[in-house]
């Protein structure tokens, strides 16, 4: 196990058998593409063989920090010495920069396959900092190696490669999902699209009710949209999708999430500007939940439902039936809102600019819908937002505001 500093250079050697044993040293200048050249050789006498485990394949030959590592922008890490231990299977990485860089990472074991080690990581580049969350699903020995390139680089360097020993693995059900970026949580990324002041900057979300709400600082020509994903849905009646809703207000984008059961989830953030048709990735956020949530889903969003509208009552999109329940929700601009269901419905505008009335639900596989007319002189109304009315027990109707 070679780790070389910018002036000294240090091997650590396990014989795997007793015996003697040549070590050879070759060296060659930092910057050189030459061969290497012999400089010099050890004899090890071993008595007696240590019984431990092989470390992990190392094709970049060295451990630890490469010998140029500030050149390539890293400071320090948080961990000191040449061995990293997670204890209970979890270990959290960080890098200091010295100016912004973005970073992948490679875990390797002898029992990891290349599908699951994508699953142990999660990354997060921000302006003075790199972090890599890991997960260790066995036990034993690991290589996290790092490699890191400029904003405008166009290829990643290998700048360390750490040791990892693993003393009791995590379950491999507590997982990351599937399909995490190298941008998760708050960070470069984010700033990039204009988003600020993130009520969560750590990528990695734990919620004993099964609810989040991800809120930013936005500009008025960024518009924001989210996906949920998760790679085993058990039992879940209604796509995730509708377990997702994106609020945009003035200089806030508010992303509220409602879990259907439980286990572990991606919050996807994608966003564009007012000159840009196609959304862009933005940042991933893993939501975890190990207790028993059956949130409703919220109503189905269609594409008129835009910046300044926000949905007050009911916060869920299906409702009970035989009921009476009261609308709330705010549209910019619109002349006239609606409920329509077995019968229409007119909301009325208050001074604060809320459209509000109570309608009759009806029938169980009722579909009720709030429409809206957005122009003086278009009678025609626009369809904003679709909910069910569905039977048995009454379900939280929510509100909010």
């Amino acid at each position: 196990m070679m780790m070389v500093s910018e002036n000294n250079m240090t091997i650590k050697v396990t014989p795997p058998t007793e015996g003697l044993f040549d070590l050879m040293i070759f060296a060659r200048h930092a910057d050189s593409q030459d061969p290497y050249n012999w400089v010099c050789s050890y004899q090890i006498q071993c008595l007696e063989p240590r019984n431990g485990e092989k470390l992990p394949e190392n094709p970049f030959h060295f451990w630890g920090f490469h010998q140029k590592v500030r050149d390539f922008g890293i400071k320090e890490s948080s961990h000191k010495g040449d061995l990293l231990v997670a204890p209970q299977g979890t270990l959290l990485l960080t890098l200091q920069t010295s100016r912004p860089l973005l970073a992948t990472y490679e875990l390797i074991n002898k029992d990891l396959d290349a599908a699951l080690s994508k699953k142990c990581l999660a990354a997060q580049a921000e302006e003075e900092k790199l972090s890599c969350h890991v997960l260790c699903p066995f036990q034993g020995y690991y290589r996290l190696s790092v490699f890191v390139k400029d904003l405008g680089g166009t290829s990643f360097r290998n700048v360390a490669n750490f040791l990892i020993r693993c003393l009791r693995p995590i379950n491999q059900n507590e997982l990351f999902p599937s399909g995490l970026s190298m941008h998760c949580g708050s960070g470069i990324s984010c700033n990039g699209h204009g988003l600020s002041n993130p009520s969560h900057t750590c990528p990695i979300i734990t919620t004993k009710l099964g609810k989040c709400n991800i809120t930013f600082h936005a500009p008025a020509d960024v518009e924001v949209t989210a996906s949920l994903s998760k790679d085993k849905v058990i039992s879940t009646k209604y796509p995730l999708e509708r377990y997702i809703l994106v609020t945009h207000l003035r200089t806030k984008v508010s992303v509220c999430v409602v879990l259907p059961e439980s286990g572990i989830y991606k919050v996807g953030l994608f966003g564009r500007s007012k000159d840009n048709e196609d959304f862009t990735h933005i940042c991933d956020y893993v939501l975890r939940c190990f207790s028993d949530p059956s949130w409703p889903p919220f109503p189905r969003v269609y594409s008129l439902w835009k910046r300044g509208c926000v949905l007050l009552e009911p916060r869920t999109g299906v409702l009970q039936e035989q009921s009476w329940v009261r609308f709330r929700i705010k549209v910019p601009n619109a002349y006239q809102a609606v409920v329509l269901g077995q019968e229409k419905t007119v909301l009325q505008q208050t001074p604060n600019m809320i459209w509000e009335g109570d309608m009759f639900t009806g029938a169980a596989g009722t579909q009720v819908k709030v429409a809206a007319k957005l122009s003086q002189h278009c009678s025609s109304l626009e369809v904003m937002l679709a909910f069910e009315v569905g039977g048995g027990s009454p379900a939280s109707l929510g509100c909010s505001g």
